[in-house]
């Protein structure tokens, strides 16, 4: 199967539904988060969500999971009117429960098919072939727990670090080891099966848990973007995306 977009891989089916994570605090885009939540700050005239949520009704999505926690009204407030996709809200005013446990008590919602997974604070600008169109292509349940979306680090804004992964000659992930700079970042958005789930922990916890325990299993893979990736998670990147979206349609 081929994961670097030729178009030679198995066709996948889009899935039904996807999970996007909105739940967050968004402590590094303060002060403008003490008073909206962070995936209704606009980004080319448009909030960050409903980037996500386009790109999701464009490709054939029916529902999205959306959970919610920090000034969680406004988000439910803004999606009301949304029609397509049909929104699905994951209440988590109570608890939240990091981008792990939030997908565990989703799951009920999302069904027992694969889903996509998606970050509201992750942009991209799309390559030769649609990105959404290329992961359910290339996912293949008999091998990957998950098929997550990997941006060289030097084709991005918004971020400064070292990299998160290797990838192999067969798309397969493994960490970043300790005092090297890896090629590709995680770009907070992906496929994953149900299957990711099982025996996961109750309450608050990160999705790198099960990230790792994939790739012990070798069941981790990565689908390497082809365009250009923007993480918007501070003031300043909001500034580098636009920048990077208007450069990218000269």
């Amino acid at each position: 199967m081929d994961l670097n977009g030729s178009g030679k891989g198995r066709l996948g089916t889009v899935p039904e539904a996807a999970m996007v994570l909105a739940a967050g605090l968004g402590k590094r885009m303060r002060p403008i988060t003490d008073t909206k939540p962070k995936p209704l700050v606009e980004v080319a005239g448009r909030p960050l969500i409903d980037h996500v949520l386009d790109r999701l009704a464009d490709a054939g999505v029916d529902r999205a999971v959306v959970n919610v926690h920090h000034l969680a009204d406004q988000i439910e407030a803004h999606l009301r009117g949304r029609a397509r996709p049909q929104i699905e809200i994951s209440d988590e005013r109570d608890m939240l429960l990091e981008t792990g446990g939030g997908i565990v008590r989703a799951l009920p919602r999302l069904g027992e098919r694969p889903f996509y997974l998606f970050n509201t604070d992750s942009l991209w600008v799309e390559g030769a072939r649609p990105l959404l169109g290329r992961l359910a292509e290339a996912f293949d349940e008999a091998r990957m727990d998950a098929l997550i979306v990997v941006a060289s680090i030097v084709a991005t804004s918004g971020y400064s670090g070292v990299g998160d992964f290797l990838l192999d000659a067969e798309g397969r992930l493994s960490r970043r080891p300790e005092r090297i700079t890896a090629p590709f970042v995680y770009t907070g958005c992906g496929m994953l099966s149900p299957r990711l789930f099982d025996g996961a922990p109750e309450g608050p916890f990160s999705l790198n848990l099960l990230f790792d325990r994939a790739i012990e299993a070798g069941r981790l893979y990565g689908l390497r973007l082809d365009g250009l990736w923007m993480h918007v998670g501070t003031p300043q990147a909001i500034g580098e995306a636009e920048q990077m979206i208007s450069e990218s349609a000269m």
